[in-house]
């Protein structure tokens, strides 16, 4: 059990923090044919856009309300209502994902109220699906973003089951926001290893791992869950949820489909693959595949491999919840020291952490408890790397944004192989910032003068 300090400090300097309405938008983006909107100020939407195009280096379909002086003092209603008509008829999705910002919550919209208000005016758009979510951005961070807009699509898209009919490969898999598109694929394709069929919600290997189109420019997402996967999800074998922030989510799923949960923190490093990997066995009945066993062999060899740079390291971490629990599990198997952990946005599970103490706080507060400890690995977002050229010490970038790094959205993390590369890059670091000891000369040896000896032995 950890003990949390939470924020003392009045602002935040150097924030660590990732608003919820963006990650909202995030798990948005994990459906086809989907749209995220924003019911806020244009510089709210423009400014999540930024940070996704510069993040995944792809074209962001993201539209906001565009709330001004004049409806942020009378009322933003028109402008959803407006917003919602404009979409349905030009773009033509399949699921318009529906987020709340800080001025609209601090306005005290009702979008839920709006939402069947539109309904009720514009019963030809009854077949776009729009999925309202509160997400104020001056409480939690993006990881609990994403988990209420997945808890909201389930709420909205997936209906009661009654007669709890079950497709006998089909499993349900909920991955929280810490998960790049690359951990997305490999996890899809360490479940299809078993003969099982996935449905990933929200699927951001098939929707944000690049794309190649004819028309310049879309409106809506490209890849991602169909919608006619969500609604089949009633009818799946299991549920398998992977991060804390989405066991409420997963919770929701089962009283409409009646399926087991099986819940894990996080998929990173050795013990947690292993959990992982037997309860895919147990679903489907199959043995463990011998390309999974040579993967585990594979990771066991660069344990060994790498034992000196990662025993007794010191590590400092700047990361979400889910994310801070999951590298303090990894690094503490094999050896290293967690010095330092600091997250943006109190959680309950950050309590669980196998680390003495947790901080909420800032950048600021990273690079000054690094320092203090001693750290000699920092491990954060592309944010940190100015605290890790003051510390002298290396970054290893993990988390949301990485716009200094090309590929860090399709590198992949979990299971066996990316615990490996994960091993390989913390050691090459360590390597790179290593100070070889010059070697010791004796004054014997070199005929130094007898004076210089003497004054040698004082």
């Amino acid at each position: 059990m950890a003990e949390v300090v939470k924020r003392v400090k009045p602002l935040a300097v150097n924030p660590l923090k990732v608003s919820q309405p963006l990650g909202a938008a995030l798990a948005f983006l994990g459906l086809r044919n989907a749209i995220p909107l924003m019911h806020g100020a244009q510089g709210c939407t423009a400014f999540a856009k930024v940070f996704f195009v510069r993040h995944f280096r792809e074209p962001i379909p993201l539209q906001t309300t565009a709330m001004d002086q004049i409806s942020t003092i009378m009322g933003g209603d028109d402008n959803v209502l407006e917003a919602l008509k404009t979409l349905c008829e030009k773009a033509n999705p399949e699921i318009i994902g529906l987020a709340t910002t800080g001025l609209t919550e601090t306005q005290g919209a009702d979008i839920r109220r709006l939402v069947r208000s539109f309904r009720a005016t514009h019963e030809r758009f009854a077949e776009v699906a729009i999925v309202p979510v509160h997400t104020p951005d001056y409480i939690g961070s993006m990881e609990s973003g994403f988990a209420l807009a997945v808890e909201a699509v389930i709420e909205t898209l997936v209906s009661q089951t009654e007669k709890k009919r079950r497709r006998r490969k089909q499993v349900n898999v909920l991955l929280s926001s810490m998960h790049t598109p690359g951990d997305v694929e490999a996890i899809k394709e360490w479940i299809e290893a078993f003969g099982l069929r996935p449905i990933v919600l929200p699927d951001l290997g098939d929707s944000l791992d690049g794309h190649m189109i004819a028309a310049e420019t879309t409106p809506l997402t490209l890849g991602g869950t169909p919608r006619h996967e969500i609604a089949a999800m009633n009818e799946s074998l299991a549920i398998l949820v992977v991060g804390r922030s989405l066991l409420r989510a997963a919770r929701v799923l089962h009283e409409k489909s009646g399926a087991p949960i099986y819940h894990f923190d996080h998929l990173m490093g050795l013990d947690a693959s292993d959990a992982f990997t037997r309860a895919l066995s147990e679903i489907s009945g199959q043995p463990v595949p011998q390309r999974i066993d040579r993967e585990r062999a594979q990771l066991l060899d660069a344990m060994v491999d790498t034992h000196f740079m990662t025993g007794l390291l010191p590590v400092a971490l700047g990361l979400e919840s889910d994310y801070l629990l999951a590298f303090v599990d990894f690094l503490k198997g094999v050896g290293c020291e967690i010095v330092t952990a600091i997250s943006p946005a109190y959680t309950d599970a950050l309590r669980q952490a196998a680390c003495s103490l947790v901080e909420i706080g800032d950048l600021e507060d990273l690079e000054q408890r690094a320092r203090e400890s001693e750290a000699r690995l920092l491990i954060a977002n592309s944010h940190a790397a100015q605290c890790a050229e003051r510390l002298g010490i290396p970054l290893l970038r993990a988390g949301f944004p990485q716009f200094d790094w090309v590929g860090g959205y399709a590198r992949q993390w979990v299971g066996y192989r990316g615990a490996r590369q994960a091993l390989f890059d913390i050691a090459n670091l360590v390597r790179q910032q290593h100070h070889e000891i010059p070697p010791y000369r004796s004054l014997y040896r070199t005929g130094e003068p007898a004076a210089a000896i003497g004054m040698a032995g004082h």
